[in-house]
């Protein structure tokens, strides 16, 4: 038997229990994983409450697929399918499925045709568990930029997971970034490769007397409209989320009629091209993920309430003996 976090319908944090069930079995292509650590992200916040309600196309119309939740995660092979050859017993593992994994449990089977690798030996496998939800969007929505040498960007929220994962990416491009954080993360930031960092406790951001190529809003609590004036002539904006509306995939959609100054919104496809990306950067010590608190599986009520509050900075992490 083994402890997991389950829910049978889409639910708040509080109605999220954490019961015992089987072990699963490996099928013919899959491999049995001992969780060492997952992490407890926007994507899980939007797979356990259903909302916004577009995720239901891929979870669950009604209810959903997976009752137990978690969508990285970290971990040692302990058992293998018949199929199964790129992974032995006892290998580190780590992977993550924006769709669902069942990783919020002392244990896990997963399929080797999903993005899943062995963990990088340089790294714990709480960072492992971190490096992949945040990095895995900032890699797609960094990529539709089209970033040239020399080009501005304006990072909103440079300490969410996504948005300190695009500011340790860009780092290896030859862009200049300028991020918002909160007073205590600045000298972090700027470590980080931050050439401008603005306290957004005590300064608007939108209000700045400067102009960028690209603006990303990483936490998604800003707007096309009250970006716009900080864009160059043919500027992009990019949100990592839909809008309070949803009128961001929609400007995106309208764009290409538009003249001068844009909207993007990108769809991430393959995580396993995103999931190659960031190992390499890991292998390399290229990529750091920011880690804010840890839980245990028990306490995971918290964990989620904690992310749902918007406060979180960088990743939270499920911890596991």
């Amino acid at each position: 038997m083994m402890k997991a976090a389950i829910r049978n319908e889409y639910c708040t944090p509080d109605q999220l229990e954490i019961g015992r069930i089987a072990l699963p079995r490996p099928g013919d292509d899959e491999i049995l994983v001992k969780v060492k650590a997952t992490t407890v992200n926007r994507t899980d916040c939007g797979v356990l409450t259903g909302k916004p309600w577009a995720i239901r196309l891929f979870t669950g119309l009604f209810k959903p697929v997976r009752p137990i939740t978690g969508t990285d995660f970290a971990g040692i092979v302990v058992d293998k399918g018949n199929n199964v050859d790129q992974f032995q017993i006892g290998d580190h593992a780590y992977g993550f499925f924006d769709q669902g994994l069942s990783s919020h449990a002392e244990y896990l089977a997963v399929s080797t045709k999903k993005a899943v690798l062995r963990k990088p030996e340089n790294v714990t496998f709480e960072q492992a568990a971190a490096s992949l939800e945040g990095a895995h969007y900032a890699f797609y929505f960094l990529k539709d930029l089209k970033l040239n040498a020399g080009d501005r960007i304006l990072i909103n929220g440079g300490t969410g997971a996504i948005g300190n994962a695009a500011l340790q990416l860009l780092k290896h491009i030859n862009v200049r970034v300028t991020v918002t954080c909160e007073t205590e993360f600045i000298e972090v930031l700027k470590s980080q490769g931050a050439e401008r960092v603005i306290d957004y406790q005590k300064e608007d951001f939108t209000t700045i007397n400067d102009q960028f190529d690209h603006i990303f809003d990483a936490v998604g609590k800003s707007s096309f409209g009250k970006c716009k004036p900080l864009l160059k002539s043919k500027g992009i904006y990019i949100s990592s989320e839909l809008g309070k509306n949803w009128q961001n995939p929609v400007l995106a959609l309208l764009s290409p009629f538009m003249p001068g100054k844009k909207v993007k919104f990108p769809f991430p496809y393959s995580i396993k091209r995103s999931m190659k990306f960031i190992d390499e950067l890991v292998v390399n010590e290229g990529f750091t993920p920011l880690i804010d608190r840890r839980y245990r599986l028990e306490d995971i009520e918290k964990a989620y309430e904690y992310v749902l509050s918007g406060q979180k900075k960088g990743n939270v992490v499920l911890a596991f003996d």
